[in-house]
Protein backbone atom coordinates (compact mmCIF):
# COMPACT_ATOMS: atom_id res chain seq x y z
CA UNK A 1 0.00 0.00 0.00
CA UNK A 2 1.03 3.51 -1.31
CA UNK A 3 2.81 5.18 2.22
CA UNK A 4 1.06 8.55 1.69
CA UNK A 5 -2.69 6.93 1.17
CA UNK A 6 -2.04 5.34 4.56
CA UNK A 7 -0.46 8.21 6.13
CA UNK A 8 -3.81 10.49 5.30
CA UNK A 9 -6.58 7.11 5.90
CA UNK A 10 -7.62 6.77 9.69
CA UNK A 11 -10.64 4.83 11.35
CA UNK A 12 -13.89 6.29 10.11
CA UNK A 13 -15.40 5.92 13.10
CA UNK A 14 -13.19 6.72 16.09
CA UNK A 15 -10.16 8.68 13.67
CA UNK A 16 -7.92 6.74 14.95
CA UNK A 17 -4.81 5.86 12.74
CA UNK A 18 -4.57 2.51 11.12
CA UNK A 19 -1.24 0.47 9.93
CA UNK A 20 -0.96 -2.20 7.88
CA UNK A 21 -1.69 -5.35 9.58
CA UNK A 22 1.33 -8.28 10.55
CA UNK A 23 0.90 -11.03 8.18
CA UNK A 24 0.57 -13.60 11.00
CA UNK A 25 -2.50 -11.78 12.04
CA UNK A 26 -3.80 -11.66 8.18
CA UNK A 27 -3.10 -15.60 8.24
CA UNK A 28 -5.21 -16.10 11.24
CA UNK A 29 -8.13 -14.33 10.34
CA UNK A 30 -7.79 -16.23 7.02
CA UNK A 31 -8.02 -19.56 8.44
CA UNK A 32 -11.13 -18.11 10.92
CA UNK A 33 -12.87 -17.30 7.02
CA UNK A 34 -12.31 -20.33 6.08
CA UNK A 35 -13.60 -21.99 8.95
CA UNK A 36 -16.94 -19.75 8.64
CA UNK A 37 -16.07 -18.48 11.94
CA UNK A 38 -15.11 -14.97 11.13
CA UNK A 39 -17.95 -12.23 11.12
CA UNK A 40 -17.93 -9.18 10.25
CA UNK A 41 -19.09 -5.77 13.06
CA UNK A 42 -22.39 -6.04 10.99
CA UNK A 43 -22.65 -9.89 12.38
CA UNK A 44 -22.22 -11.25 8.71
CA UNK A 45 -19.56 -14.12 7.86
CA UNK A 46 -16.61 -12.92 6.26
CA UNK A 47 -16.28 -15.03 3.23
CA UNK A 48 -12.80 -15.33 0.80
CA UNK A 49 -9.71 -14.33 1.93
CA UNK A 50 -8.14 -11.08 2.60
CA UNK A 51 -5.43 -9.76 0.64
CA UNK A 52 -4.34 -7.91 3.65
CA UNK A 53 -5.99 -5.72 6.78
CA UNK A 54 -5.69 -1.79 8.71
CA UNK A 55 -5.51 -2.29 12.10
CA UNK A 56 -6.88 0.14 13.97
CA UNK A 57 -4.44 2.02 16.09
CA UNK A 58 -5.97 0.51 19.21
CA UNK A 59 -5.73 -2.97 18.05
CA UNK A 60 -9.27 -3.67 18.58
CA UNK A 61 -10.19 -3.79 14.58
CA UNK A 62 -8.92 -4.61 11.19
CA UNK A 63 -10.47 -3.23 8.10
CA UNK A 64 -10.09 -5.66 5.65
CA UNK A 65 -8.13 -5.64 2.22
CA UNK A 66 -9.15 -7.19 -1.18
CA UNK A 67 -7.21 -6.67 -4.69
CA UNK A 68 -5.13 -3.74 -3.48
CA UNK A 69 -8.61 -1.88 -1.75
CA UNK A 70 -9.06 -0.92 1.69
CA UNK A 71 -12.62 -1.74 3.09
CA UNK A 72 -13.20 1.23 5.38
CA UNK A 73 -17.18 0.43 6.09
CA UNK A 74 -17.59 0.52 9.41
CA UNK A 75 -19.94 -3.00 9.39
CA UNK A 76 -17.05 -4.49 7.30
CA UNK A 77 -14.66 -4.25 10.47
CA UNK A 78 -13.65 -7.53 11.79
CA UNK A 79 -13.12 -7.66 15.89
CA UNK A 80 -9.37 -9.02 16.05
CA UNK A 81 -9.32 -10.66 19.12
CA UNK A 82 -11.31 -13.95 19.82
Amino acid sequence: MNPELLDILCCPETHQKLALADPALVERLNAKALAGTLKNRAGQTVGGKLDGGLLRADGLYLYPIRDGLPNLLIDEAVLVGD
